[in-house]
């Protein structure tokens, strides 16, 4: 979200979270599919102009059936990171920290595939969501389970790492501290807020910057304290939630002018 507000300022943003049923990297593929599907339904039930499904379990479940479903333009985070990754590194060997239902999917290994001549090192690390989740960004703790997590990627020699989850960068500190400087640390959020600005530009979808202040619209399935304050911690700025029926997340989406 604060890719997207930095790198599209004139957009309105709807952000929908299904804070009541994550996190969904723990979670069955088939399961994430079907919470996922009914959110995006409620998102262009809303008006939306372009959707980013910018959770990388999300991203694999469900990714080709959006594609089908839906007539806007719908922008993931696994491709856009990865091919971040590939023009990033330089000796051809790249890491990927992320959930276990990423891993389990092979999505990295997927978007890879186009480009045998890198080697890929992927690592789920379930416990550093739970760490972002309680606002424990640093720490002996936190570095402690880092180091358990990376060092076969440090072992491995890797020069480029794709934080392969949305709350990993707000933990990159750690784990730019465990993986040495040299290691370029690239994140999907990042990539796919690029990619959606791209994708809006090249389709004539920009909202002008004359079209006066734009709207941030911020919707929960679950506890609204809960929400703001996680949600401000991620943002670094205010967040006012608001209760929806929907029943899937971690999903934005930029809405219609």
């Amino acid at each position: 979200m604060s890719a997207l507000q930095r790198l599209l300022p004139s957009e309105h943003i709807i952000y929908l979270g299904d804070s009541a049923r994550q996190p969904y990297g723990a979670r069955r593929l088939a399961e994430v599919r079907k919470m996922s599907l009914e959110c995006l339904d409620q998102l262009v039930g809303l008006g939306v102009k372009a959707i980013v499904i910018a959770c990388n379990t999300a991203s694999a479940a469900v990714l080709r059936d959006a594609r089908e479903r839906y007539q806007v333009p719908v922008i993931e985070v696994v491709g856009p990171a990865s091919r971040m990754a590939a023009s990033a590194t330089k000796n051809h060997s790249v890491g990927v920290v992320c959930t276990e239902a990423t891993r389990v999917a092979k999505a990295y290994e997927d978007a890879f595939a186009a480009a045998p001549h890198i080697d890929l090192v992927t690592k789920a690390c379930p416990a550093f969501v739970g760490f972002v989740e309680a606002g424990v960004t640093t720490g002996p703790e936190l570095v402690s389970v880092a180091e358990q997590y990376l060092t076969p990627l440090v072992e491995a020699d890797i020069d480029t790492l794709i934080l392969g989850c949305t709350h990993y960068p707000l933990i990159s500190d750690a784990i730019s501290g465990v993986m040495g400087e040299r290691v370029a640390l690239i994140s999907s959020a990042e990539a796919a807020a690029q990619e959606l600005a791209e994708c809006l530009l090249r389709w004539n979808l920009c909202r002008p910057a004359s079209g006066g202040r734009p709207s941030r619209l911020f919707l929960t399935t679950g506890d609204i304290e809960h929400f703001e304050r996680i949600g401000s911690r991620f943002l670094g700025l205010p967040v006012s939630g608001h209760n929806t029926a929907a029943t899937s997340g971690a999903v934005f989406a930029a809405a219609g002018s």
